[in-house]
C-alpha cells in the first residue's frame, strides 16, 4: 500500500467553516479508527490528510520514522496504530510492548523535535476495574492484563519524551469498519438462536466517528492543552445490555442470555468496571458527547448495509 494523501486545500467551501488549515498524519490507517478518519476527512476540506499503515510507515523502526519526519511536513500526528489483541498479548508480550509502548514513544519524540502536535490513543484497560464510579484521569492505574500494561507504559513513555502531547483514553470502541463487538454481535444475532454475553463487566461504548470528530475539534480549534484525557459516549452499561441494544437495533429474534465472567473464561483478565469520567475533555475543549444509544443505532444501520 502506498502512502495515501488526501488534499482538499483547493476546495472553496469548508463545511465546518474552519479558518485554519492543517496537515494531519494518521498512523494505523487500516484499523477501525484510522478508517473512520478516512471517512471523516472529506468533511475537512481545508486539511490535508496523510494516511499510513505498517507497510508504508513502520512506526517501530527508528530510522524509518526519522526519515519520514525529515521528508514530510505536517502539523499533527494522530497515532491510531495499536496492538489490540487482549488475550494474544499475554503470549506476545514483546510485540505488544513494541507496538503499544516503544512505537508511540518514538513518534512522540520526533513530534517534539519537529514541533508537531502528537495525539495518542490509549485505553480504559489501564485501570483495575475495582472501582464503582467512573475513573478520572488522576485515578491510580493498575492494569489486570498485559495489554493494559503495554498501553499504560505507552502513555508514560509518550508523556516523558513529549510533555506537550495529548493522550486520550477511550473504551469499547466500535464502528462499521474492522473487527469489534458490535459487528461481531450483528453477525451472531442474525445467525444464532441464542447467544451468551457477560453481564458483570461494566463500561461505556465509544462510537469511532464520535471519537474522531472530537479529536478533529481539538485540532481545528487550535487551542491545545496537553495531558491525559478520557473520551467515551455518555452512559454506563454491561456487555449484556450492549448486546441487547444491538439486537433491538437489528430487530433480531435471537435470545441474548446473561452470564457471569466466570462462565466465559478468557486468557487475559478483564476489568469488571472501566467506565471513564469525561468531564475534563468536555470542559477543556468544549466538547459535547453523544449518548451511546443514538450512536449505536446509527452504526448498526451502516453495518446492516454490509450484511449479506
Amino acid at each position: 500500500m502506498q502512502i495515501a494523501y488526501i488534499n482538499f486545500n483547493n476546495t472553496t467551501q469548508n463545511t465546518l467553516d474552519s479558518k485554519l488549515a492543517f496537515t494531519i498524519l494518521v498512523t494505523g490507517a487500516d484499523g477501525q479508527l484510522g478508517r473512520t478518519f478516512r471517512d471523516l476527512s472529506f468533511s475537512y476540506p481545508n486539511c490535508k490528510f496523510i494516511f499510513t499503515n505498517k507497510e508504508s510507515l513502520s512506526i517501530t523502526d527508528e530510522n524509518t520514522v526519522e526519515q519520514f519526519f525529515l521528508k514530510n511536513s505536517f502539523d499533527v500526528c494522530i497515532n491510531c496504530a495499536a496492538y489490540t489483541g487482549v488475550d494474544l498479548a499475554e503470549d506476545e508480550q514483546a510485540l505488544s510492548l513494541l507496538v503499544n509502548a516503544d512505537a508511540p514513544a518514538l513518534l512522540a519524540k520526533h513530534c517534539a523535535t519537529h514541533a508537531v502536535l502528537f495525539i495518542h490513543l490509549s485505553t480504559d484497560y489501564v485501570f483495575s476495574g475495582k472501582g464503582h464510579i467512573p475513573y478520572t484521569e488522576t485515578d491510580p492505574t493498575e492494569p489486570v492484563n498485559f495489554y493494559g500494561y503495554s498501553k499504560l507504559l505507552g502513555e508514560q513513555q509518550v508523556m516523558a519524551v513529549n510533555p506537550n502531547a495529548i493522550v486520550i483514553r477511550t473504551s469499547w470502541v466500535y464502528s462499521q469498519h474492522g473487527k469489534n463487538f458490535v459487528k461481531t454481535m450483528c453477525n451472531l444475532l442474525l445467525q444464532k438462536e441464542k447467544i451468551n454475553v457477560v453481564s458483570d463487566q461494566w463500561g461505556s461504548p465509544t462510537a469511532a466517528p464520535d471519537l474522531a470528530a472530537a479529536i478533529m475539534k481539538i485540532i481545528i480549534e487550535n487551542n491545545y492543552l496537553s495531558g491525559i484525557y478520557h473520551y467515551c459516549n455518555t452512559g454506563i452499561i454491561s456487555w449484556h445490555q450492549f448486546a441487547t441494544a444491538i439486537k433491538e437495533a437489528l430487530q433480531a429474534s435471537c435470545i441474548v442470555e446473561a452470564i457471569g465472567t466466570k462462565d466465559y473464561p478468557t486468557k487475559a483478565a478483564r476489568p469488571a468496571y472501566s467506565a471513564l469520567n469525561t468531564l475534563k475533555i468536555q470542559q477543556a475543549f468544549s466538547i459535547t458527547i453523544p449518548q451511546w444509544e443514538h450512536s449505536l443505532k446509527a452504526c448498526v444501520q451502516k453495518i446492516k448495509l454490509q450484511l449479506p
